[in-house]
């Protein structure tokens, strides 16, 4: 992730401001109660030129967070997803992440939140395979963590709020700890929910599986675009629980999400799962998705929204 990137401009509250002026208040409620909902979308840059990836079903989820969370969003949809654009444009981005967030500004702290401002940027930067090109290729070593993701009465999972990822972040520290490159976590009832920050899936006997929304898990754009792909594919593609045994004996495991795209399991805890490497049905399910965002197929899905 390119932190050092003056260069760059962010969109602030309708404005374009230069990196290093998108600034907040030390005393924002946001800062002192993590309240903020926030998406993480990818763009890409293929022969028929740069593309947002389900734009508008992202920034829909954005906006579906902060009505859960009662952040009364002070712009449009259509407005976010121009303002997406014109970033990118700005900033001549082409292939990159983007970043839309909301959050409660500064007014007065407490745990009421009502009487802060709404304040909502979008930053983009240029970002490559988030578990590495070699666990893109290869796979991943995880471990499941001992950090179970919370009860439906506790955090709405649903929501992609920036509170929920304190609890991935014990789970990500924990498996870089133990020398793994990504956690798998529970759910409240020990069932498989997702890894610290993506979704996950389950081949057994050609049979694709991933965890219901019941599982604690976030409802993930690159998680519905993959069981799409792989019903067209002929894929039987199945949501249910899943014990945690069923990882060490499955055949193949992968995660999906924005930043991991379509990235294999070559491990978990220790056990190699399948030939140990990656997959024949990841990697058709990878190279399928990778060749629609390149245009090398057919955009069947309507997913790519060209600027």
């Amino acid at each position: 992730m390119a932190w050092d990137d003056t260069a760059s401009k962010i969109w602030m509250n309708g404005n374009i401001v230069d990196w290093e002026d998108a600034k907040i208040h030390a005393l924002s409620h946001v800062v002192h109660y993590g309240t903020s909902v926030f998406e993480g979308i990818r763009a890409y840059d293929n022969e028929k030129g740069p593309c947002v990836f389900r734009l508008e079903e992202h920034i829909e989820r954005l906006f579906d967070s902060a009505k859960i969370y009662k952040i009364d969003m002070p712009y449009t949809e259509e407005e976010v997803c121009d303002a997406t654009i014109e970033i990118l444009k700005e900033n001549g981005l082409k292939s990159c992440y983007i970043r839309p967030i909301a959050f409660r500004g500064y007014g007065e702290l407490g745990v009421n939140p009502l009487n802060c401002p709404v304040d909502v940027l979008i930053g983009a930067w240029e970002w490559g395979s988030y578990l590495g090109e070699e666990g893109m290729n290869i796979g991943v070593d995880v471990g499941v963590s001992s950090w179970r993701k919370p009860a439906p009465d506790t955090l709405p999972v649903m929501a992609k709020a920036a509170a929920n990822y304190m609890n991935s972040q014990l789970a990500k520290l924990e498996a870089i700890e133990h020398g793994y490159a990504e956690a798998i976590m529970l759910d409240y009832q020990g069932f498989v929910a997702e890894g610290s920050g993506e979704n996950i899936f389950v081949v057994e006997d050609d049979v694709i599986y991933t965890p219901s929304l019941g599982s604690s898990i976030l409802r993930g754009i690159t998680r519905d675009s993959i069981m799409e792909l792989a019903k067209s594919l002929g894929y039987k593609v199945v949501e249910e629980t899943i014990g945690r045994e069923r990882l060490y004996l499955a055949d193949e495991i992968f995660f999906s999400g924005t930043a991991a795209e379509v990235t294999p399991i070559k491990s978990v805890d220790g056990r190699s799962i399948g030939i140990g490497k990656r997959g024949p049905v990841t990697e058709e399910l990878q190279k399928t998705f990778f060749e629609i965002v390149e245009a090398k197929k057919d955009d069947e899905f309507g997913w790519l929204k060209y600027f």
